[in-house]
């Protein structure tokens, strides 16, 4: 896999002239010339990449479902991703348009943009997980593309700043516009709530499945084919509790379940949950229900 470090080095990629800027950089879309180069087959960059394209011609997948859309797709991508290209799902006779922005690490330097862009959910979503816009958030995003474009043409002390400013903007109302997808797709949402129980309940229903400890985030996530980041995000918009929340939800349930109809001892319990000490159960079911499970068990008595 081949790394690219640098804006200048991504330009040269593209066939594009160097960067007014080493550090940050607006391209259209329209202006990308791959040339032939195994490196497309798998890489990752060294900077964030926030993409708005227009005109995607081909279907888009969203989950495990695809959809298609002819208004604008932003992507987002963080520094170290793996990435590939294929060629061939390009149509020439439908060509894409739009603009990437390239943000290197360093640019953030000193600025809380640092810190906070990592907290954004969306930059560790897969290709499928895109966000679609309707054309008035589209050309509101658009505009911000042109205004960072325009700020570096000439730098002086004051250009880091301004884009900046226009880059949490940026990232702003994508959190907004993301907020809005997961209401506008409910239907789809709640079945990858209703597959995330199945699998869930298949897990707590057999026992080999819990030899390797309770369920993770990541592991659930894979297995709907999204990224831990998208679910938990997903599953808050919905419900108003994280994937882990979830998971806690349904182990407390199974957990209450054997100390009401069982006589296994707690231990056997947390062993059986998949905890490998007794102490991290009897410390999360407190946490969770204010009671230890021998004062739960004994309102059974």
């Amino acid at each position: 896999m081949r790394i690219i470090n640098s804006i200048a080095e991504k330009h040269r990629l593209v066939s594009l002239p160097e960067p007014l800027h080493p550090l940050v950089s607006v391209i259209r879309i329209s202006d990308l010339r791959f040339t032939d180069n195994p490196i497309w087959e798998q890489f990752a960059v060294n900077f964030y990449c926030i993409s708005l394209k227009r005109n995607i011609s081909a279907r888009t997948k969203y989950g495990q479902q695809y959809y298609d859309y002819n208004k604008g797709v932003m992507t987002f991508v963080a520094p170290k991703q793996i990435m590939s290209l294929d060629a061939a799902q390009t149509d020439p006779q439908y060509p894409a348009s739009g603009y990437a922005l390239l943000v290197h690490p360093d640019f953030l330097y000193k600025h809380p943009l640092a810190t906070t862009i990592k907290n954004y959910g969306f930059f560790s979503y897969a290709v499928n997980e895109a966000l679609h816009l309707s054309a008035k958030e589209e050309h509101n995003i658009a505009e911000i593309f042109e205004k960072i474009e325009e700020e570096y043409q000439h730098i002086d002390r004051h250009t880091q700043d301004i884009i900046l400013s226009q880059i949490d903007l940026l990232l702003n109302y994508s959190n907004r516009f993301y907020e809005r997808q997961f209401i506008t797709r409910k239907a789809v949402n709640h079945d990858v709530l209703t597959k995330m129980e199945m699998l869930l309940n298949n897990y707590f229903d057999h026992h080999e499945s819990l030899k390797s400890g309770p369920p993770s985030v990541e592991l659930l996530a894979s297995q709907l084919n999204l990224s831990p980041h998208y679910l938990s995000d997903l599953l808050r918009s919905l419900t108003g509790q994280s994937a882990q929340q979830h998971i806690q939800d349904k182990l407390i349930d199974k957990a209450k379940e054997y100390l009401s109809l069982t006589n296994m001892s707690v231990a056997e319990i947390a062993y059986h949950l998949g905890f490998e000490y007794p102490q991290s159960f009897n410390k999360l079911f407190k946490k969770r229900t204010a009671v230890s499970p021998l004062e739960y068990r004994q309102t059974f008595n």
